[in-house]
């Protein structure tokens, strides 16, 4: 007798399968990833054809399977119109859905993943479209925080000391070691510029990027740019926001060993944004 269980989950992946067929990835807060089908979900008219879509949050009924389960039926509790509504926001969403797939287990209870993740989706689905690359870092590092792994921003990690950045000082550097897991502070080089990697250093961070790094802890960060037209500040804003991203990416993806697929859409949708 085949055993069936309900759960409540979000798409994070759907990829097509055989003639008609979705392979669903789904995160749920109580059994983690499932690997399910979705019988007929790309068949016009299909009950389950909208709610396989992407970053639909669903009530399941799932039937147990030996390698697969199957979605039998689904009850949409909570949409994201707006993510699929704007290039810049699918494309950084896609990002977090991927280094999540990174984190989460199966037969696992997932429930602080699952919430810090559709939390951050909500803010990407009505941030300005000059504030998605500072809400795309926000995630990235409070997903890096929950599993423990984010870099340290507010003290040097070999001293301990507090690093307070001089923002009236131009020439004011500390360095930034995945290896060590964050923010080194030694004798500052002034003759690096920003992002910059020395042979034998690592990369050399200015304080306009260290200030930006420490906002990614808080529960909210400051604004982080304008509304409407592209203005020369909102594109400054980006710009760095694009290097703080590069440097969490790089880290991200040095922790699990994995490429981040999406990332290369974020560095062609972010270039004409």
């Amino acid at each position: 007798m085949s055993q069936t269980y309900k759960a409540i989950g979000i798409n994070l992946k759907a990829i097509p399968l055989g003639e008609s067929d979705r392979l669903l990835t789904i995160l749920t807060p109580d059994v983690g990833l499932i690997r399910a089908v979705a019988p007929g979900s790309r068949k016009h008219q299909s009950r389950l054809g909208g709610r396989s879509d992407l970053f639909v949050i669903n009530e399941c009924l799932v039937v147990k399977g030996k390698r697969l389960d199957k979605l039998i039926q689904a009850e949409t509790v909570r949409t994201f119109p707006g993510l699929s509504q704007h290039l810049g926001r699918l494309t950084a969403s896609q990002y977090l859905a991927e280094v999540v797939l990174l984190m989460a287990l199966s037969d696992c209870p997932q429930s602080e993943l699952f919430q810090v993740f559709v939390e951050h989706l909500g803010r990407l689905e009505t941030a300005a479209p000059s504030a998605l690359l500072a809400g795309l870092c926000h995630g990235l590092y409070h997903l890096l925080a929950l599993a423990g792994v984010a870099p340290e921003v507010h003290q040097c990690t070999r001293s301990r000391r507090s690093i307070v950045p001089d923002l009236l000082d131009p020439t004011w550097r500390v360095e930034f070691s995945a290896e060590a897991g964050g923010l080194v502070q030694t004798v500052n080089d002034k003759f690096l510029t920003p992002g910059q990697r020395h042979p034998n250093r690592p990369t050399l961070l200015t304080a306009t990027d260290v200030a930006l790094l420490q906002q990614l802890s808080k529960p909210e960060i400051l604004s982080t740019g304008v509304t409407g037209p592209e203005t020369a500040g909102s594109i400054k804003n980006q710009q760095l926001w694009s290097r703080v991203e590069r440097l969490l990416r790089e880290y991200t993806q040095d922790y699990f060993e994995r490429p981040i697929r999406s990332a290369s859409l974020v560095d062609v949708c972010f270039a004409t944004v």
